[in-house]
């Protein structure tokens, strides 16, 4: 059967004609015609439940491949790298020991007031207080308060700062309160300070 006479037989037809609870009895055209288009709405149905399934996956992978490839570079700059992170990881360490050196141990300590003293001495100043106030522990390292009042000239004053902010054991100082002797005032001030000084917590580190 030609097209033109299979698009002619189409158009005899009267679809109202047609027995639906008997398809077997229909004519050859309109056979044809509904096979091509339950073909049709099955061809749609695998696409909607089965081929578009695997292209969200395929988006997934393709999506991770990127990432993968991101993780790769990433990975393979630091693999090229390594020695100069070894390197700078000694540097590190070994500029880290060299703060730990310059924290006092418990037997430093009486040494380190000696220091303070002797600083505040040869600036010209007069002790009338210094004391250890208690430790204050923080996680990594433990806080060695001294309370210092001293009374002085003011630039002798500030030459015992300088010296003390200069001594090989890291010193901060804290909370300045700065006063005349006499009422009246007079070249003579009092200062009230307080320096800390910093020891190691191990203890802290190994909880």
């Amino acid at each position: 059967m030609t097209l033109s006479k299979w698009l002619e037989g189409l158009r005899k037809i009267d679809l109202n004609d047609l027995d639906t609870s008997n398809t077997g009895s229909w004519p050859a055209p309109v056979k044809a015609l509904a096979g091509v288009l339950l073909m049709i709405v099955i061809l749609a149905l695998g696409y909607n439940f089965y081929i578009s399934d695997l292209e969200t996956q395929l988006h997934l992978k393709r999506d991770e491949e990127a990432t993968l490839k991101e993780q790769f570079a990433h990975k393979a700059h630091m693999a090229a790298n390594l020695e100069r992170y070894t390197e700078q990881m000694k540097e590190m360490e070994n500029s880290f020991g060299v703060l730990l050196r310059q924290l006092p141990s418990d037997t430093e300590v009486p040494g380190l007031l000696e220091d303070i003293t002797r600083t505040g001495l040869g600036s010209g100043l007069e002790f009338e207080e210094i004391k250890l106030l208690p430790e204050v522990t923080q996680p990594f390292y433990i806080e060695l308060p001294i309370q210092i009042t001293v009374t002085g000239a003011y630039h002798d004053l500030a030459t015992f700062v300088s010296g003390v902010a200069g001594l090989p054991r890291i010193v901060t100082l804290h909370d300045f309160d700065l006063a005349p002797v006499e009422e009246g005032g007079g070249p003579k001030l009092r200062m009230s300070i307080l320096a800390k000084t910093y020891r190691y917590n191990d203890k802290g580190l190994q909880k």
